[in-house]
């Protein structure tokens, strides 16, 4: 499963991470976001180990959303070594977000 970050361990947890980080944000009342959810929460599984998985809920964390300009939701944003290296915007296939990833293995 994909774990929650706040603003408040952002860095600690996705900054600061060895491996690439996959972060969705998110917040609850918005369709395309929980579509996307199981896609997201499969990756998790599939990448353990190698990808971590966060989602921000930018109804309850607006420091981190603001600081990367965070417009619409699901945003996705993988960081790699604390760098944003690729970001989609919108519910997306799996397939999309896989190979997202792959650019950062």
């Amino acid at each position: 499963m994909s774990m929650a970050v706040t603003d408040a361990d952002f860095e600690n947890v996705v900054i600061k991470s060895s491996i690439p980080v996959l972060v969705d944000f998110w917040a609850p009342w918005c369709g395309p976001c929980r579509g996307v959810a199981p896609i997201v929460d499969e990756l998790s599984q599939e990448y353990e180990g190698k990808v971590l998985v966060c989602k921000v809920n930018v109804d309850e964390n607006f420091k981190v959303p603001s600081q990367f300009g965070i417009r619409a939701i699901p945003t996705l944003i993988l960081f790699k070594d604390g760098e944003v290296v690729d970001q989609i915007t919108g519910a997306v296939a799996k397939s999309v977000l896989a190979g997202m990833i792959a650019k950062a293995l």
